[in-house]
């Protein structure tokens, strides 16, 4: 009999596999993203001290409210990318590594990353 594919699992073995080449340090975090079927997370990590210095997602109200409680679509992860950028500009993170968590570079990843890099982020 034919096992069943099972995706969660095919993504968390990407993303294991991924973790084991990005590190981030406090000078260049690490930006980790999660992106459910209704939110997208987006959170600069220090792995070094094991600390989240910033972080966003569309579950936050003031995100939101602007999406007019819209949080599943494109639109919406490139907001959370904005404010992902300007959080992390305002507390002096200018540089980070990139951590798609083992989601495929397309779609709402992609977005969430472009909003990130129009605020001034870079990968």
């Amino acid at each position: 009999m034919i096992e069943p594919f099972d995706r969660k699992a095919k993504r968390n073995s990407r993303h294991l596999a991924i973790r084991r080449r990005v590190y981030g340090t406090h000078t260049v975090p690490r930006l980790s993203i999660f992106v459910s079927d209704k939110h997208a997370y987006a959170q600069i990590i220090d792995d070094e001290n094991s600390t989240t210095l910033v972080s966003a997602s569309t579950s936050q109200k003031s995100i939101k409210e602007a999406l007019k409680n819209k949080t599943w679509n494109k639109m919406a992860a490139r907001l959370v990318g904005k404010e992902i950028g300007t959080r992390a500009i305002e507390a002096g993170i200018k540089e980070v590594v990139f951590d798609r968590g083992g989601f495929r570079y397309h779609g709402r990843i992609k977005e969430l990353a472009d909003g990130a890099r129009e605020s001034g982020l870079k990968f």
